[in-house]
């Protein structure tokens, strides 16, 4: 097997972990899990979404979390070093991170989204495909302007849970026009949890193939079907070094109910059941590349007990194995 032997690994629970709970996470909460992964070692936390919280109640707190992540004395000595990341789908959602920016507790890093399916990107973004690359072109060179950096999200790479089987080289295409316009990386997102393995393999080694800079691109998949794990590993044998994950595995379709009311998240679920979406686990992941001997450059206790913590915070067992098994012993147990 031949793979990286170093990883960049970004932690996005706070984003899209909390987006699929249905009930309200404080603020204390939050800000405690973006200190715990930063003394963890992490250099990329994912924080908040800044579209309407009408929609996403969850991050009505939006700038009091911005506000309280740089204001922290925990990590004040880190957080030179860590790029935080918000999420903003439209205009005002960026506009949002532009004047947090100015007003100098806003986000490092921006995050645009795009589906190769038209109708999932409508769901999204409540756009067609042509207005929303018009609209990327002029922000990103915006969110540039006063030092903000842009991610391209690019979705339904391997299939649309509306549409169904999709085309990899329209992601591929995506993925190029997105850098054409100044994206400063891509994000390359599984979310419905469509790609098996084999698939994924060939998509990254397409993409390297044509854009072979690895410090592009970051593999985001989701575990609908079970396959997070075995998608990574695709992935690293593809040359990929840079991964998103979720503590605990959740996260997911925004949710559509909060705490006792409907809201509007992004509409109706996908799948019947809404317990069955969630990201590849932050806590199984770190676990795997650390026995493969790869470098992640966080601590791996420390990760295992904020997961124990986060199940305490959601009250309720989460898919984290290593969390309850443990490290694999490196001596003899006693036992």
């Amino acid at each position: 097997m031949n793979y990286p032997k170093k990883v960049v690994l970004g932690d996005i629970t706070v984003r899209d972990g909390f987006q699929h709970e249905e009930k309200t996470i404080s603020p204390r909460a939050k800000l405690w899990c973006v200190e715990q992964l930063i003394l963890a070692g992490f250099r990329r936390v994912e924080v908040t979404n800044l579209g309407n919280p009408i929609g996403m109640p969850q991050f009505a707190d939006a700038d009091q979390l911005l506000q309280a992540i740089r204001s922290s004395k925990l990590i004040k000595d880190q957080l030179p070093h860590v790029e935080l990341t918000a999420v903003t789908i439209r205009e005002r959602a960026a506009e949002r991170a532009f004047e947090a920016r100015q007003k100098g507790f806003g986000p490092d890093r921006i995050l645009f989204m795009v589906s190769t399916s038209e109708s999932h990107h409508r769901r999204n973004s409540g756009t067609s495909l042509e207005e929303y690359w018009k609209m990327c072109e002029k922000y990103i060179k915006k969110a540039h302007e006063i030092g903000i950096k842009v991610c391209g999200t690019v979705s339904t790479i391997w299939g649309c849970p509306i549409e169904g089987p999709t085309e990899l080289r329209k992601a591929v295409e995506s993925t190029k026009h997105f850098l054409d316009i100044g994206a400063d990386d891509i994000e390359h997102a599984d979310h419905d949890g469509s790609a098996p393995p084999n698939r994924v393999y060939e998509y990254f080694s397409m993409v390297l193939d044509e854009i072979p800079n690895p410090d592009l691109h970051v593999a985001h998949f989701h575990v609908t079907r079970g396959w997070g794990l075995a998608n990574v590993l695709a992935a690293l044998q593809a040359g990929i070094t840079h991964f998103e994950s979720t503590l605990g595995g959740i996260g997911g379709q925004p949710a559509n109910f909060v705490d006792d009311c409907p809201v509007a998240g992004t509409g109706k679920y996908y799948y019947a059941d809404p317990n069955i979406v969630g990201l590849v686990c932050t806590e199984d992941m770190v676990v795997m590349m650390d026995e493969m001997g790869i470098d992640t450059g966080v601590d791996v206790d420390r990760v295992l007990e904020i997961g124990q913590m986060l199940e305490r915070i959601l009250g309720r067992r989460l898919r984290s194995e290593c969390i309850h098994t443990g490290r694999i012993p490196k001596k003899p147990t006693g036992r």
